[in-house]
């Protein structure tokens, strides 16, 4: 009621009856601000009704289903136990569950929109809604991957005097996972596959000519010089398998060999026996002494000849990558046992034949009767129609 309209009222009132007059007044207008009051609290309480009690009509997977008016998706799932839907569960790699409810959460759209699920409790439903819900899907675990090394097998082709690599080997491979969480193991089999290192010895034997290799071990020496000052005045070519810590001791005798044609090889580098040793002593002792070798004659070489002539299939697995060959020998004149200069040179007149390989030595102990013997050996070969080639230059010629 308007605050003029109570004093258009009051001042009608007889003074004389004021008391008696007021007091129904106020209590009529306490009647009507009642009345009022109680219309308002109505209209709020139907507009609270309309909003809380009411029900809506939705579908549920095909079903229909009456909800209060407020429902949102997440408490519709919760209220009825996901409609039979679960989270899929966690599993091993073999299969085994590990979580029930580890796996995928069930999903949810309303009218065709997908629902993320951290949205559910903020989607409220409204009238006509068709929710689907769908079934959780199982999640297999995390795995770790490992990849084990299948080795390579070696093939020894042949059994010439020269040991070349045909196929270099490579290891295989086997893929196996391991759970993360169930420390399972699968194997999942070859990945890929092995390849053979495969060695083929050769006798070189050209043909239309005769022609043999020199080779001189345990090099460079006090000798090596006038072994080679025979080489030159007889047009000889010969190789010589040097050990890599002596070829630094006399690296200008290293450089008169190259700038005279002959070959320079590498006999190791410190001459142990390669079959004695660890694979990995063995790696180190080839690679330094073709480094040595190297520093001291400023050529590279991959031409190698073992120690003892000991080198097996178990020895070229580990060292096919550092060297092209190993050369064996097919005319073993023994000189290491002094037998004396004629002796040394008969053995190689009398064993020659095309392609053959004399084994001498200018170095690891008293070598005159080598110096000795060469100029009988040189002529007595020519002599019986033999040119004289390198193990390189014999290689060439078996390609």
């Amino acid at each position: 009621m308007r605050i003029d309209h109570v004093e258009q009222a009051y001042a009608t009132i007889d003074p004389s009856d004021h008391p008696r007059r007021l007091r129904a007044w106020l209590l009529s207008a306490l009647g009507v601000a009642i009345v009022f009051a109680l219309l308002g609290a109505g209209l709020w309480s139907y507009d609270m009704w309309e909003h809380h009690w009411r029900d809506i009509s939705i579908t549920v997977d095909g079903t229909a289903k009456t909800v209060p008016a407020d429902t949102t998706l997440g408490g519709l799932i919760r209220d009825n136990d996901g409609f039979g839907r679960k989270p899929g569960a966690l599993l091993s790699l073999t299969g085994k569950v590990l979580e029930r409810h580890g796996g995928m959460a069930i999903t949810a759209s309303v009218d065709s929109v997908r629902v993320p699920q951290l949205r559910f409790n903020e989607t409220t439903l409204s009238d006509g809604a068709n929710v689907v819900l769908t079934q959780g899907a199982d999640v297999t675990e995390d795995h770790i991957v490992q990849h084990t090394a299948i080795a390579f097998n070696v093939e020894m082709d042949g059994h010439g005097v020269i040991q070349m690599v045909k196929q270099q080997g490579r290891d295989g491979v086997r893929e196996v996972w391991v759970g993360k969480d169930s420390h399972d193991r699968i194997d999942k089999g070859v990945i890929e596959e092995p390849t053979d290192l495969i060695i083929r010895s050769i006798s070189p034997k050209p043909t239309g000519r005769k022609v043999i290799a020199l080779t001189f071990d345990d090099g460079p020496s006090q000798y090596s010089g006038p072994i080679l000052d025979i080489l030159k005045a007889h047009g000889v070519k010969a190789t010589f398998f040097d050990i890599g810590k002596d070829a630094v001791q006399y690296p200008q005798m290293e450089q008169r060999m190259v700038a005279e044609g002959q070959e320079v090889a590498s006999h190791s580098n410190t001459h142990p026996n390669m079959t004695a040793i660890s694979s990995e002593a063995m790696r180190q002792d080839i690679t330094q002494g073709l480094s040595s070798l190297e520093q001291a004659s400023g050529t590279k070489t991959k031409v190698f000849r073992a120690p003892y002539g000991a080198f097996t299939a178990q020895q070229w697995r580990h060292a096919s990558d550092l060297i092209d060959c190993n050369v064996i020998w097919s005319i073993d004149t023994e000189d290491w046992k002094r037998p004396g200069a004629d002796r040394i040179r008969d053995t190689v007149l009398n064993n020659a034949y095309n392609g053959a390989v004399v084994i001498m030595h200018d170095g690891g102990g008293n070598r005159s009767q080598d110096v000795q013997a060469l100029p009988g050996i040189i002529d007595g070969l020519k002599a019986q129609g033999y040119e004289f080639v390198t193990i390189q230059q014999l290689i060439d010629m078996s390609k």
